[in-house]
């Protein structure tokens, strides 16, 4: 990669990083691109060279963020089946990269959440294309699962892919604002423990 690649690339992360924080902290509508340029220390005309709108800037940041997100699950579950792990290790191991992924970018992932259920933006689209890949990885684990019967064959794939993105998102969000002081092995651990079916309490004995 040359430098001035380097470069662009760089001033590009630079300006993710101002807009995600001014949109988190007032909302797309109330975020002008001067105050983007002034946050990220880079004159107006540099948002423009790199993107043509605020709108683009915003779209561009989305995807970029949902490909951060899957790559991390894709590397999660890959690293578990090199060290000769299951797939419900390698569901296990995602799980904690997704926590990860929200605790690294936190503003980030509540645009996200925030952005996922409106219907009226310009980039819906990308959010779903964004979405059903992230959900693509978690469901490849799922069938090779299923088909090394680990999990039954009874379950819904698609379905308990998102239920668990879901899970891991929701949970994520709910720690990083409200429970803090907790550390990511105590929510991975929750979350683990939903996953292998192990939070009913012991069945009791016969006659009791």
């Amino acid at each position: 990669m040359d430098s001035s690649s380097t470069r662009r690339q760089a001033t590009r992360r630079k300006l993710f990083d101002a807009a995600v924080t001014l949109i988190a902290e007032q909302g797309f509508s109330r975020t002008t691109v001067d105050e983007i340029a002034e946050r990220a220390g880079v004159a107006k005309g540099t948002v423009y060279y790199n993107f043509a709108s605020k709108t683009v800037l915003f779209e561009e940041l989305l995807r970029h963020g949902i490909e951060l997100l899957t790559d991390s699950l894709q590397r999660a579950a890959d690293e578990t089946a090199e060290r000769g792990g299951s797939r419900v290790d390698a569901l296990d191991a995602m799980i904690r990269a997704g926590l990860y992924f929200v605790s690294r970018y936190h503003a980030l992932t509540q645009l996200y959440a925030a952005e996922l259920w409106r219907t009226n933006r310009a980039w819906q689209s990308t959010l779903m294309v964004g979405r059903r890949n992230a959900l693509a990885v978690v469901e490849s684990v799922l069938r090779e699962a299923v088909a090394e019967g680990e999990l039954s064959d009874e379950i819904d794939i698609p379905l308990t892919a998102s239920a668990l993105f879901g899970m891991v998102l929701v949970a994520a969000l709910d720690w990083q604002s409200y429970q803090p002081q907790r550390s990511i092995d105590d929510v991975h651990a929750a979350l683990s423990r939903l996953l292998q079916g192990r939070v009913s309490g012991r069945p009791q004995p016969e006659g009791v």
